[in-house]
């Protein structure tokens, strides 16, 4: 019973809990390792192009130290089985960015689906306690978003979390979330990324 609960207690309970996780163990253990830990089989994340994460992580070495980051907020469908994470990280260099990371909890783990990311001119200010916005439970929300060629999107099972994200010819990128309040969706994070110089 004893060790139940300890097992237990040592799984993310959160998409926040898996985030802090997920980072800890990127110091901890190295940076592709905690990726592909972490991961779902079929996780998408760019370099600039959208990869199969898991096919680019294989076999990659991690950097010297890894990239921090912390979560700023979270949203979180009805059902509490998918969630959206943005938050800020630093790099060694001194070089620092914001993520933006989609989460599904499926019977015991959560694993990331999606990742991205940019750098900002300056630090993203991160609050001691991340932020956690629950979508609402009344109302019936209408769906995933339509999309074009390199493109993706998803929504949870209960459709009041949704996404889609595109990389334009250029290799820039957006990707924009919605979160259903009972009445309609409201669009809380609309990420775009410059192409690569």
């Amino acid at each position: 019973m004893i060790l139940t609960l300890l097992l237990a207690a040592a799984i993310p309970q959160t998409a926040v809990d898996a985030e802090l996780a997920f980072a800890k163990a990127a110091r901890g253990e190295g940076q592709w390792t905690a990726f592909r830990r972490f991961a779902a089989p079929d996780a998408v994340m760019f370099v600039p192009d959208a990869v199969k994460a898991q096919e680019w992580l294989q076999n990659r070495d991690d950097p010297a130290t890894a990239t921090r980051w912390q979560p700023a907020v979270s949203y979180v469908s009805c059902d509490g089985h998918w969630a959206v994470n943005t938050g800020g990280w630093q790099r060694p260099d001194g070089t620092s960015g914001y993520f933006t990371t989609i989460w599904h909890r499926g019977k015991r783990h959560w694993r990331w689906v999606f990742d991205h990311g940019d750098t900002t001119a300056a630090a993203r200010i991160i609050p001691p306690k991340p932020v956690v916005r629950h979508a609402a439970c009344s109302g019936k929300g209408a769906g995933t978003f339509g999309v074009d060629a390199d493109a993706g999107f998803g929504s949870s099972g209960d459709q009041t979390l949704r996404w889609r994200w595109n990389v334009t010819y250029t290799k820039g990128r957006t990707l924009s979330v919605e979160l259903w309040d009972g009445d309609q969706y409201q669009r809380v994070i609309n990420d775009v990324v410059a192409p690569p110089q």
